[in-house]
């Protein structure tokens, strides 16, 4: 299964960075092949805010859906997303951060597989460049909204 991990400091409040991750029908205006961004439930359990999202990611005539559950702990900061329905075969990713002087620290770790063998070939060997786009856009959008110019 192909597996990733990115870090990356980012001038922002951490609550400020956890509210950006968790706005979900917002990706499609940054993450890169991100074209379409669902929330259909979303429950405050307490310490848990609990979220089942859909993603719609494409390129040119590729185009997939799919569901997730994303959990998020308050305690922990933490945000921990696995796949409930679509092309992937398994997916989990977790978010951590971590805030001192107004700068947080943000740790993305995701390991995924596809049904599709043969796709998930071609994904393990240019995976970390996609994520590490990614969390490039995530951190241009924290800049954009929260730095003071």
């Amino acid at each position: 299964m192909p597996k990733a991990s990115v870090k990356r400091s980012i001038h922002c409040k951490k609550e400020q960075l956890i509210d950006l991750v968790l706005d979900i029908e917002k990706y499609p205006i940054f993450v890169p092949f991100c074209i379409g961004a669902k929330i259909h439930k979303k429950k405050d359990q307490g310490d848990l805010l609990l979220i089942v999202a859909d993603l719609t990611i494409g390129k040119s005539s590729f185009k997939d859906t799919y569901r997730s559950n994303v959990k998020f702990n308050k305690k922990e900061d933490s945000i921990y997303v696995t796949n409930l329905d679509g092309p992937l075969k398994n997916l989990e990713n977790i978010w951590f951060f971590k805030e001192k002087n107004n700068i947080t620290e943000v740790s993305f770790d995701i390991d995924f597989e596809l049904k599709n063998h043969f796709l998930n070939i071609i994904m393990a060997k240019s995976f970390q460049f996609g994520l590490d786009k990614i969390a490039d856009a995530f951190q241009k959008r924290a800049k954009e909204l929260f730095s003071k110019t």
